[in-house]
């Protein structure tokens, strides 16, 4: 029984390691969430800069 009660006490280490974690990854999430956010203004940009390029002249594609 005294093993098994062991086995389930956490650690203050292994307590700060997973709330580090937490806080990683939720840092992570923040930081893909920006990029996506950077791509789709990058990707908006390059369409407005083609498209002013173009001007009226512009057919389209055939497919």
């Amino acid at each position: 029984m005294a093993k098994a009660l062991f086995g389930s006490v956490v650690t203050p280490v292994e307590l700060r390691v997973a709330e580090e974690n937490a806080a990683l990854r939720a840092r992570v999430q923040r930081l893909e969430q920006e990029l996506a956010e950077l791509r789709a203004q990058r990707d908006a940009a390059i369409a407005h800069e083609l498209l002013s390029m173009a001007g009226d002249t512009a057919e389209p594609a055939l497919a």
